[in-house]
């Protein structure tokens, strides 16, 4: 594919996922190429537009939107700018790949739906996950009947930060472990399940200082069966993945950050042996998610075709996490 075909994306912010992981990851696209960034401060886009070899840098989010020259946005933004500045992409006429939690909210997702359709242009919530081998094999497993019939999830997935002062402890900033990890959780248990919770219990705690949730817990009800998932801010990374079905169960070793540069391996075990002993590993070679995820957003807006992570989809995951949030 030539160069002249390829999308051309624009990035907004200078994000530590943009530049450390997600810009990197789309110089190895082969649908498209980063073409610009833009921050608040001129310098800070210009210095990252050089240590990443993008060519063009702009000292204000509006000035890199307005470039008649860009077809796509990446939008790495604070949660609470999610939606003023993809609104503004789209009215530009500019496809948006959004970071999650795509909105603070449901109702604003709503009104990103509404634009998205006004304006014609392709709007994804940038779950990266459903793009990686591994998670698309293990909902083939599941749906293949090779674990029988699904019952039961368990998720984990936690870090330690006690800065005051970053967005993951600000209310303001949509901050907290529900919006930041356990959208993670709800997503991909609405994923490998294939239905929507039709009840969600939870059990919330808030930090005194921060008022963000940093350890919640919940049980999602489905009509096939229960996921459940605790999610934290202030404990020792770690995260997995359990999928239990009526005749084995499969485990992801890392179901969320998985690296460019390891591979991945899920186990699938059907509890003959004590402890996993007989249990079939799978390993999937090293790959970039954020590449595969950039190439897929790609592809939809080339061959005008389904975006990975819908904003129906996106917005189906909002009101669970308000769920949580409300029953907590």
């Amino acid at each position: 594919m030539s160069d002249q075909k390829k999308i051309r994306w624009g990035i907004l912010g200078v994000a530590k996922i943009a530049t450390i992981k997600v810009i990197p990851a789309m110089k190895s696209c082969t649908r498209g190429v980063v073409a610009a960034i833009a921050s608040r401060d001129l310098g800070k886009a210009q210095a990252a537009a050089q240590e990443l070899g993008i060519p063009k840098a702009y000292g204000s989010y509006q000035e890199l939107i307005a470039d008649p020259d860009i077809d796509a946005i990446y939008n790495p933004l604070p949660n609470q700018l999610h939606l003023p500045w993809t609104v503004k992409a789209a009215e530009a006429g500019k496809h948006v790949l959004c970071e999650k939690p795509i909105t603070m909210n449901s109702a604003e997702c709503r009104e990103m739906i509404a634009v998205r359709d006004r304006t014609g242009v392709k709007i994804a919530e940038a779950f990266m996950v459903v793009c990686h081998p591994q998670w698309q094999r293990v909902r083939e497993l599941v749906r293949s009947g090779r674990i029988g019939s699904i019952r039961s999830m368990a998720t984990f997935f936690s870090y330690n930060n006690t800065d005051p002062e970053n967005i993951r402890n600000r209310p303001d900033c949509g901050g907290g472990a529900l919006m930041d990890v356990g959208c993670y959780a709800i997503m991909t248990a609405r994923w490998i399940f294939g239905e929507e919770p039709v009840q969600i219990k939870s059990l919330v705690e808030y930090d005194p200082i921060f008022k963000t949730d940093r350890l919640s817990s919940a049980i999602l009800e489905f009509p096939s069966g229960r996921s459940v998932f605790t999610c934290s801010t202030q404990l020792v990374p770690y995260q997995r993945v359990m999928i239990f079905g009526t005749k084995a169960r499969i485990e992801i070793e890392i179901p969320f950050n998985a690296t460019p540069t390891t591979k991945c391996k899920i186990f699938i075990d059907d509890g003959s042996a004590f402890a996993g002993a007989n249990a079939v590993t799978e390993e999937f070679p090293a790959c970039d998610q954020y590449t595969l995820q950039a190439d897929a957003f790609a592809q939809a807006i080339q061959e005008n075709g389904p975006v990975p992570v819908s904003l129906e989809y996106a917005l189906k995951n909002m009101e669970a996490i308000e769920a949580a949030f409300k029953n907590g």
